[in-house]
């Protein structure tokens, strides 16, 4: 884990980089034409930063965004009807892909524009989209996941009127580095809850799966409310979006009842 947790920086830092010009023309056409939906799918961990789209486009652009079932699709050539204009996001963070380009050439003939967010530029969804955003992980599969959630925020930030996203993300890389040179152990003893309230859903998410495949007990809960059973650890993740103020009580009260 060690490996690919280093080289993260440096993947978020070329996306951005190499990105750049195709995430602004896709931006200006979206702005054009809002979709009146916004279609996402994903396998593994895409299934993840999919759900970080739902989360964001739906909270700061007001799109709503309807996650598709895959194994349907598969299983029974089902698939929702779409309006017109639609967007459809599909996510192969590593190889994990397979099968839903048929689903992404199905929408995208029907008049759908289909963006697929690789990190494997030879997969098969790159060929299925009309627009393809690369996660440039240059061997760092690990770092899908979160290659995926910045080339998602890096899209937002250019749909956004309000700069603020826009003009943070080239400090990202950065950030990302510094929480490296901080990173400390871990006591996690029979097992621990990830909270990540709002956006941090899916990071909690992804948090808890990592720690599982490291043969730990670890589940990742979007509120207080799902601890259980009491007495676990619990690892917080929240951002500086307000969030966290309204979340500070009751995280004193729980300590405050060890």
């Amino acid at each position: 884990m060690a490996s690919w947790t280093a080289e993260a920086p440096g993947v978020v830092e070329r996306l951005l980089k190499e990105n750049a010009p195709e995430v602004r023309s896709l931006a200006r056409f979206l702005s054009r034409r809002n979709p009146a939906l916004v279609l996402a799918a994903a396998r593994g961990r895409g299934g993840l930063a999919a759900l970080y789209a739902k989360h964001l486009l739906e909270a700061r652009l007001l799109w709503p965004v309807l996650p598709l079932a895959l194994p349907l699709f598969a299983l029974y050539g089902a698939r929702p009807k779409a309006p017109f204009p639609s967007l459809l996001l599909a996510y192969d963070l590593a190889g994990e892909g397979a099968g839903a380009e048929e689903l992404v050439r199905a929408y995208r003939g029907e008049g759908a524009l289909t963006l697929a967010f690789v990190g494997r530029e030879e997969s098969p969804l790159a060929g299925a989209a009309e627009a393809v955003l690369p996660l440039h992980l240059g061997g760092a599969e690990g770092a899908g996941f979160l290659a995926g959630l910045a080339a998602t925020a890096q899209l937002a930030a250019h749909l956004l009127e309000e700069p603020r996203l826009r003009e943070a993300l080239p400090a990202l890389p950065e950030a990302m580095a510094r929480a490296l040179e901080g990173e400390e152990g871990l006591e996690v003893g029979e097992g621990l809850f990830v909270l990540g309230p709002g956006f941090a859903y899916p990071v909690a998410l992804e948090a808890a799966l990592r720690l599982k495949e490291a043969g730990l007990r670890a589940e990742g809960v979007a509120a207080l409310e799902e601890l259980f059973p009491a007495g676990l650890p619990l690892l917080v993740l929240v951002g500086r979006d307000g969030v966290l103020a309204g979340l500070i009580p009751a995280l004193e009260g729980l300590k405050a009842r060890g």
